[in-house]
């Protein structure tokens, strides 16, 4: 059987996590010739150099490219997409995959994107169709979709935006958010493992924060700011827990600020990378997860767990009933973490359900990934129809 090359790339942590269990599938398929492509983060010191744990994990590295600048300014967000050009232009020259995976939002993704469609290499992207107003992530999103052959999303929500968005039906699969496959196929750590792993002790659940910079914002900080202000009033309580932010315009900044407040605090912690099934097993540990991570809106859902997302950064994505709103003001998120800590909330979200999937994300991508013909009928595309407007 001829094999069909699927290159799949991947960028940080956080969008390793999502695309460990396709990718698990993927290599086990014999009609599938697999090629990794770890770039940006992946290869960074600084955050981790997490390429470490795809290669504990087993995947043979097709490429490595070199692309994230030692940055802290939105200039040097532009000049790593381009820089990733340059070196995926030879890359995937060279490689020359049937199918281009990507995932998400992040925009290093625009790089990948840019050169699949340039050497017409048919693109599919996980994770479209969703909403991050308060965010750049909000415009990759949607331009990944629209530069894409095939789409996974994790809602049927998310699939009507991208077919409303002029994409054909039979493109749009909804598939479930890919991380959700971890609950399933994963074996996650009691308290224990995660106190010995973590060095943490979780007899008093700590909260556990996960705060990027605001991208769209002049000061990409101004709103972690407000969180930082109301974790020191004695009304937040401890243990505070951190885990590392993304690479974006600000971050260095957001990193020393959290260390400026674990100096006084060092009761708590700040992770620069915990592994999937590591920081899953945390999320059933903590008492509430806080900040503007889209973790906390399409994850802590699976543990009921209640979590105060603060200010723009995720304005419209779709949530479940474990999610307050909190606008960026000190007053105002301790408000929301009282709430959320109140035996009455808990107990509201009883029986409660995740609406970005049922942890069979990973197997609909394959099976779509290995059956989905190849050729002029996946690379044309066909525009939608238009829907009069209403005249009302």
């Amino acid at each position: 059987m001829t094999q069909r090359r699927i290159a799949v790339v991947t960028t940080s942590r956080a969008d390793y996590s999502h695309l460990y269990w396709p990718l698990r599938l993927l290599s086990e398929h014999p009609g599938v010739d697999l090629r990794v492509i770890a770039m940006a983060s992946h290869l960074s010191p600084e955050f981790g150099m997490t390429v470490r744990e795809i290669e504990k994990d087993g995947f043979a590295l097709a490429a490595r490219i070199e692309s994230l600048l030692s940055s802290d300014s939105d200039v040097g967000m532009a000049k790593s997409i381009g820089t990733a050009v340059l070196s995926l232009a030879d890359a995937l020259g060279a490689m020359r995959p049937d199918l281009l995976l990507l995932i998400a939002d992040r925009y290093e993704m625009l790089a990948p994107a840019a050169v699949a469609l340039s050497l017409r290499i048919p693109i599919a992207h996980i994770e479209g169709g969703e909403i991050s107003e308060g965010a750049i992530d909000d415009a990759v999103r949607n331009a990944l979709t629209k530069m894409s052959h095939v789409h996974f999303t994790s809602t049927e929500t998310a699939r009507a935006r991208v077919i409303a968005m002029g994409e054909e039906p039979w493109r749009v699969h909804r598939a479930g958010a890919p991380s959700l496959d971890h609950l399933r196929r994963s074996r996650l750590l009691d308290r224990r493992e995660v106190e010995a792993l973590c060095g943490l002790d979780l007899s008093t659940p700590p909260l556990l924060v996960a705060c990027h910079p605001v991208t769209l914002e002049p000061d990409t900080l101004a709103e972690p700011a407000a969180l930082f202000e109301a974790l020191e009033q004695p009304a937040a309580g401890t243990p505070v827990v951190f885990c590392f932010p993304n690479a974006d315009a600000g971050s260095r900044a957001l990193i020393e600020r959290t260390r400026d407040f674990l100096a006084r605090h060092p009761e708590g912690r700040l992770f620069v990378n915990l592994d999937a099934v590591t920081y899953w097993s945390l999320l059933r540990c903590v008492d509430v997860m806080i900040g503007n991570s889209s973790s906390g809106i399409m994850e802590t859902a699976s543990f009921a767990l209640p979590t105060v997302n603060i200010g723009t950064r995720q304005r419209g994505r779709e949530r479940a009933r474990n999610v307050l709103d909190a606008e960026a003001n000190p007053a105002c998120i301790l408000a929301r973490v009282a709430k959320a800590r109140s035996p009455d909330f808990r107990a509201s979200l009883a029986g409660m359900s995740n609406p970005y999937g049922d942890g069979h994300a990973a197997e609909r991508i394959a099976e779509v990934l290995t059956s989905v013909p190849l050729g002029p009928a996946l690379l044309i595309k066909r525009a939608g129809p238009i829907s009069p407007e209403n005249p009302s």
